[in-house]
């Protein structure tokens, strides 16, 4: 379990069950387990990872800790400047190889949760989505805007812009994770909420009892959303358990 996802859950005494990766793998933080798990198969990753040398495009792997890239750019830069701010034993593991496609072949664990690609043009972008939907048993997030990241340094912010994708095992999302501990649970659907900001956080918006988006969300998201709050840097989910919790 990633140490940096595991202080965020005591910090906010999170100490039940929790989903990470986008849905690729439940935790059960009382018995110290992984429950359920939907990893990527190293053949798989390593069909994409060649794909992605072949098209000169930036890319990098999720595992249950760390992430694994070539540079510091794109969405790494953001994490990497996370960092700067989190206490040493809880920073996000950034494992930094110049050889990604050796690394993972001698990889000696099973947990690929996703790939992301980045890139800021537009028409490279297009073309190695358009290669990698023709690839079987995985999900790609289809992406229509650029992603912006505000990195701050020092007292200035500096936003970054590109455009993105997250690969997983097919039908891999929040909500499949979710349904899973419904089950496992016995509670019904109509008695969850789902709280996101992104396309990735779409089919858990449009199924739990109640999809809450923030106000930073994408308008894919928004025009589903049963309600709105403030955005993700002004305590928007805060509102949502203030706002909601009590009427449903």
């Amino acid at each position: 379990m990633p140490t940096a996802i595991k202080a965020i859950a005591e910090e906010i005494g999170a100490n039940e069950f929790l989903i990470a990766g986008n849905g690729s793998f439940i935790y059960d933080m009382q018995n110290d387990e992984t429950v359920y798990n939907n990893y990527m198969e190293k053949q798989k990753v390593l069909d994409i990872v060649k794909l992605c040398e072949e098209n000169t495009i930036f890319y990098n792997l999720y595992t249950t800790n760390m992430i694994i890239t070539k540079a510091i750019n794109y969405n790494v830069a953001y994490y990497n400047n996370e960092n700067r701010r989190i206490p040493t034993g809880e920073k996000i593991s950034i494992n930094i190889t110049s050889n990604i496609y050796e690394y993972v072949k001698n990889y000696q664990k099973s947990d690929f949760l996703k790939i992301t690609i980045c890139d800021s043009d537009k028409s490279v972008f297009s073309g190695i989505m358009n290669k990698l939907k023709k690839i079987k048993d995985i999900d790609v997030l289809d992406i229509s805007h650029m992603s912006r990241k505000a990195i701050k340094l020092g007292t200035k912010a500096e936003e970054i812009t590109y455009y993105y994708t997250e690969i997983a095992n097919k039908d891999v999302n929040k909500w499949t994770a979710l349904k899973y501990l419904i089950d496992k649970l016995s509670i019904l659907p109509e008695e969850t909420i789902g709280i996101g900001d992104n396309i990735n956080d779409k089919e858990l918006i449009e199924n739990t009892g109640l999809g809450i988006a923030m106000e930073n969300s994408c308008p894919e998201i928004k025009e589903i959303a049963k309600g709105i709050v403030s955005d993700n840097d002004s305590n928007g989910v805060s509102e949502a358990i203030n706002r909601y919790i009590n009427e449903y």
